[in-house]
Formats: C-alpha cells, sequence, structure tokens
C-alpha cells in the first residue's frame, strides 16, 4: 500500500489520460514560512476609469451601457475573427489551417469592487444565466463547434482590468484539452454505460477524503489528480452535458456553490484570491454527446502565502507537473477556513 503522505508518487488523471508527481515529503505542511501583512486593496463601487464600468468608454471606443445587471459585449480586440475563410497550409513538416470564431466579455457586476465570493447568491445566478443564453447563442451558429466560458480573477493570472468580469472564446475547432477529455469520456461510457465523472464523484462521496462542499445539486472536491495547489472542481450530481439544462432551482444552488468555494479561496490568506477557473463541457458541433458530465474547475496559482506562487518551471515543463502537497491536504485546509468571508462584519 502506498503512503501517499510520506512518498513521492505519481496519480493517474481520469479525465486526460496524463500523469502527475506528487512529492509530499517537501512539504508535509500546506505552507510554512513567515506570515505576511497584506494590504487589503479597496477598490470603488464606481471607476470613471475603468472601461468595464456602466457607461464608461472601452477601449475600442464604444460606450457601455448603463447595465444594472450582467453585461456582456464582443471584445474590442478579441484573439478570433469572425469571417476568416476556412484555409488549410501544407509543405512538408509545416502544417496550419486558419482558425475562426469570436472572443466575448462578461461582466458578472456594475459593481467595480464585487467579485464573487462577495456578491449575493441571486447576483451569481443572474451570471450563470447570461452564461447559458451566451452558450445556446453562440453554440447554434454553424460556424461555433466549441464554447469556451472562463475566467481570469486576478493580476496574477494576467488579468489586465479588476472589474469583475470573465470571458468566452467560441471557435470553429475543438480545442486540444476538450479532446483529450472527449475520449475519456467516450471510452468510459461505450465501456460502461455510465458517466465517468458521475462515477468518479459516487467514489469520492464515499471516501469523503477530498470532498470541500456539498449543496443539493452540486459538489466541489479537490480532483485527485489535482496539479495545481489548491485546484477545485464543482461537479453537478446530475449528468448535465451542459449547462443548458440547468432548471431554475439547479441555477442557484450553482450559484451558492460557487459562493461558498470562492469564499473558502479568499478565507485562505484573507486576500482577493486569484485563480484561473474554466467551465468545461460538450462541444457544440451537433453530434450528440451523452458521454459529456459538464463541471467547472478552478486553478489558483498560490501555495504557501498570499504572494508565494507555484510556478510551472523546469521539471514541469519539460516532463510533468509536479505538486508539493497532496490534494488530501489541500481539501483539509480548505474545510477547516471559515465559512463567513473574511471581511463581512469588518
Amino acid at each position: 500500500m502506498i503512503d501517499f503522505n510520506d512518498n513521492s508518487h505519481r496519480r493517474y488523471n481520469i479525465l486526460t489520460g496524463e500523469w502527475i508527481l506528487v512529492s509530499p515529503h517537501r512539504a508535509k505542511r500546506p505552507w510554512q514560512g513567515k506570515e505576511e501583512d497584506i494590504i487589503a486593496e479597496e477598490r470603488p463601487s464606481y471607476d470613471p476609469n475603468c472601461y468595464l464600468c456602466p457607461g464608461n468608454e472601452r477601449a475600442g471606443g464604444e460606450h457601455n451601457p448603463e447595465y444594472n445587471e450582467p453585461f456582456a459585449f464582443t471584445n474590442d480586440f478579441a484573439a478570433l475573427k469572425k469571417d476568416v475563410p476556412f484555409e488549410k497550409f501544407k509543405d512538408g513538416l509545416l502544417m496550419a489551417e486558419t482558425e475562426s470564431g469570436t472572443c466575448r466579455v462578461l461582466c458578472f457586476s456594475p459593481d467595480h469592487s464585487k467579485t464573487l465570493p462577495v456578491m449575493e447568491e441571486s447576483a451569481i445566478t443572474k451570471v450563470v444565466a447570461l452564461w447559458q443564453k451566451e452558450f445556446k447563442d453562440l453554440g447554434s451558429r454553424d460556424d461555433i463547434n466549441h464554447v469556451q466560458i472562463f475566467e481570469n480573477k486576478g493580476a496574477m493570472m494576467g488579468c489586465s482590468n479588476p472589474h469583475p468580469h470573465g470571458q468566452i472564446w467560441a471557435q470553429r475547432s475543438i480545442p486540444q484539452e476538450v479532446q483529450k477529455k472527449n475520449k475519456k469520456l467516450k471510452e468510459y461510457w461505450d465501456d460502461n454505460g455510465s458517466s465517468l465523472l458521475g462515477d468518479y464523484l459516487k467514489q469520492e462521496l464515499e471516501l469523503q477524503e477530498r470532498i470541500l462542499i456539498e449543496t443539493e445539486y452540486f459538489v466541489a472536491l479537490i480532483p485527485y489528480w489535482a496539479v495545481w495547489p489548491y485546484e477545485a472542481m464543482i461537479i453537478p450530481r446530475t449528468q448535465h452535458p451542459n449547462i443548458l439544462s440547468l432548471n431554475e432551482a439547479e441555477k442557484k444552488d450553482y450559484a451558492k456553490i460557487i459562493k461558498a468555494l470562492t469564499t473558502m479561496y479568499d478565507n485562505l490568506f484573507k486576500i482577493s484570491f486569484p485563480y484561473s477557473a474554466g467551465i468545461h463541457q460538450s462541444p457544440t458541433d451537433g453530434q450528440e454527446r451523452t458521454e459529456w458530465h459538464f463541471h467547472m474547475s478552478f486553478y489558483p496559482p498560490l501555495l504557501r502565502s498570499a504572494t508565494v506562487k507555484k510556478f510551472m518551471v523546469g521539471y514541469e515543463m519539460f516532463a510533468t507537473p509536479q505538486r508539493d502537497i497532496t490534494a488530501e491536504m489541500a481539501a483539509d485546509t480548505l474545510r477547516q477556513l471559515p465559512k463567513q468571508h473574511y471581511t463581512e462584519g469588518k
């Protein structure tokens, strides 16, 4: 029997078929070293210089409406363009093809100071409803085969504007990470006639080692194969291929668990916790995707303090991802945190 808490070992990611190296002997505690005094960043509810605040001029010259609910618009400097003719290039071992699509920006709130953990659950439910609308509108287009909803939070994750917002990149091709999961989900469905993530969730609920939060319709946990120090995943108990099939009660519950998980993150080091979060769901290529079970992943970079970041360098870049704290250590640390946001009551 492997001593997971003391011996280096590899863990298998059932969704991608890849392995990760875990070295728990390098950090027996979730973090070590000095305590830091962090100066809390206070932002106004409205910033006249913010290009995402209501009524303000954006970087591309357009003006935002005086919105009071979640608001979406096409990125003024999109990485993908809509009207790009499909062409292929091949010259020996050199290959390329054009890519078309669109990029959308989703402002979560008109309030410049509100991030997801400090928003009301009812406000987050409206964000979920906007995700559904955008997924439906974009996914119904003939030239779009995949819709990626994501959020980069914090300057540490390359976010250029602190106004609470996320993005959607919708494109003709199906990205590599989704293709990996597509393959594994389909193989498991064909072999077992059930959802890979659904069966995995059942096992995790029995073990209770990596579970963070349970609600009526969702579960948040640290994946067994997590790469980032406090990586987490939200999985619906019911097998939904994408967010479109969530009913009103499930949407509210989804908002509830997003708020609870992001509050955990903020409370860890008492800062507005940086992360990249994304929803993986069935492609929109018109094919039947009975094997898909949508899920939302959070990849936070912080390891031992508010400023000590986990870098994927050296061995990770040239060999395989590696982590110093086990998924069980991370889950135990997060579970012990207060449920109320650290700024409440101040």
